[in-house]
């Protein structure tokens, strides 16, 4: 998966006193496409005169975020995230830092002011925080939670496929309402896309996805009863039950859920497994 960098080493810990050198990553984003170089990413020594607000280390190699919009300039494009996720001509652990990378700059574009008295935010030095003179107020990160559902039946898995968006074979997936546990969601989602009822609900693991701001966690559950698919066509294109020996993986492995897909049709995971 995309945050499996071994032997690469993610530090979050914030510094808020980091300066730059010259071998510094900058990443700057513009809507869903990230600066990046052919094979790399840009570095101080390309960008040297942008302003920066340091987001975290991969080994010793400092990440930056451009604190504003950079242009497109000789051998430096913007390209699609998610087109970048599997590309195997950027290093894995850059990639990781892409996506990550994401989820802080959305967080620091949308608290430039408080949210409870509407005055203008500011970094603290203390920790990965915005703070409000103001009010007092401090706003962390936020991390959205969401399940990614393996729905078993026999020898056979629930495919989707989402209304828009990729367009490759998924898992039932969705975030978590307020005042429920991951497990109900498992259940709700379930039932909302593809109106299957399911039991024996097991946690297989999680990922950090965060290009849309999210903690995925992974389950398989079996399903309960015929296993008839009523799909909702307002959210999918496609659900089906399909043989381990048909399911088509997604082009990259990057996500938990091509992860989870693999597992169940290399024979990693049985239905049996999720009734012990």
């Amino acid at each position: 998966m995309i945050q499996d960098i071994f032997p690469h080493q993610f530090h979050n810990a914030y510094e808020a006193d980091a300066q730059p050198d010259a071998d510094s990553i900058v990443l700057s984003f513009c809507g869903k496409q990230v600066l990046t170089g052919k094979g790399a990413l840009p570095t101080v020594a390309q960008l040297p005169d942008c302003p920066l607000r340091y987001l975290f280390r991969i080994d010793n190699c400092r990440y930056f975020l451009a604190q504003e919009e950079l242009p497109e300039q000789a051998g430096l494009t913007y390209r699609e995230i998610r087109e970048i996720r599997g590309d195997a001509s950027l290093p894995k652990f850059q990639r990781y830092g892409v996506m990550t990378g994401k989820h802080l700059a959305d967080w620091y574009r949308d608290n430039r002011f408080c949210g409870r008295c509407g005055k203008p935010m500011h970094h603290s030095l203390a920790a990965r925080a915005m703070v409000c003179d103001a009010c007092n107020n401090h706003v962390y990160p936020k991390i959205m939670p969401a399940v990614i559902v393996g729905v078993i039946r026999g020898d056979s898995l629930l495919l989707t496929k989402y209304r828009t968006g990729i367009s490759y074979n998924a898992l039932v997936a969705g975030f978590t309402e307020i005042g429920e546990t991951l497990e109900e969601t498992v259940a709700r989602e379930v039932l909302e896309e593809t109106g299957v009822q399911v039991r024996n609900i097991r946690y297989y693991r999680s990922q950090p996805w965060g290009i849309a701001s999210d903690i995925l966690a992974g389950f398989y559950c079996e399903a309960d009863g015929s296993g008839e698919i009523r799909m909702d066509a307002s959210e999918l294109k496609y659900a089906a039950w399909v043989k381990r020996e048909e399911i088509e993986l997604q082009p990259d492995d990057a996500s938990l859920t091509n992860e989870m897909m693999q597992m169940f049709r290399d024979g990693k995971i049985h239905a049996e497994d999720l009734r012990k």
